[in-house]
């Protein structure tokens, strides 16, 4: 077996030679930010938006996060974001890309990608958004409602939270809006751990 990769460009050299394990793009999307961030969040996959762009959470998800974080106090630029599986799984149907949900042996094949861009980057706490992140992270599926909150993932500092796509979906009004209060509360609390680690390092 090659040699672990040491940096992020020779990892995304690598997986950009590999064919993704499903139908959908062949183009892989790289996680974007500082080495040494405080925080990483790891999301599902790319979606259509972030394929067509060639960058992680562009899409609607992405530009809730970054408006969420912002509110909270944890600037993007200074942040890394990533995600679970690199490509985006998508079925034809017309002109439209309809996003395909991962499995679980789809996110296996990129746990050791992920484990080592991990490593590279360093963060101090790394955030798991909604189920395929944390299975990825974790090794195994884990209910987020009864584990949300702090975990760790391995000897990693950990946070368990929804993908911010859920707060898209849900129609009523008051229960968006409750939805997206606990999500703030998510990022306020990571905000406040990934500085504590900080101050402890």
């Amino acid at each position: 077996m090659a040699a672990k990769p040491r940096t992020l460009a020779g990892l995304n050299k690598r997986i950009a030679a590999e064919a993704p394990p499903f139908e959908g793009s062949a183009t892989p999307v790289f996680g974007e930010g500082p080495l040494g961030a405080a925080i990483a969040f790891v999301g599902e996959q790319p979606g259509d938006l972030e394929d067509r762009e060639g960058r992680v959470f562009v899409g609607p998800a992405g530009k809730l996060l970054t408006k969420l974080m912002a509110e909270a106090g944890i600037a993007r630029e200074r942040i890394y974001l990533t995600n679970a599986v690199k490509h985006f799984k998508f079925v034809q149907r017309g002109k439209r890309r309809l996003h395909q949900r991962p499995t679980a042996g789809e996110i296996e094949h990129y746990r050791w990608w992920l484990d080592v861009e991990l490593d590279i980057v360093d963060p101090k706490l790394v955030v798991a958004l909604g189920a395929s992140a944390v299975r990825a992270l974790a090794g195994r599926a884990l209910p987020i409602a009864a584990n949300r909150g702090e975990t760790r993932f391995g000897a990693r500092r950990g946070y368990i939270t929804v993908h911010p796509s859920s707060l898209l979906r849900i129609p009523d009004d008051d229960a968006r809006h409750a939805a997206r209060a606990l999500f703030m509360s998510d990022l306020m609390r990571i905000r406040a751990l990934a500085r504590a680690a900080r101050r402890s390092a």
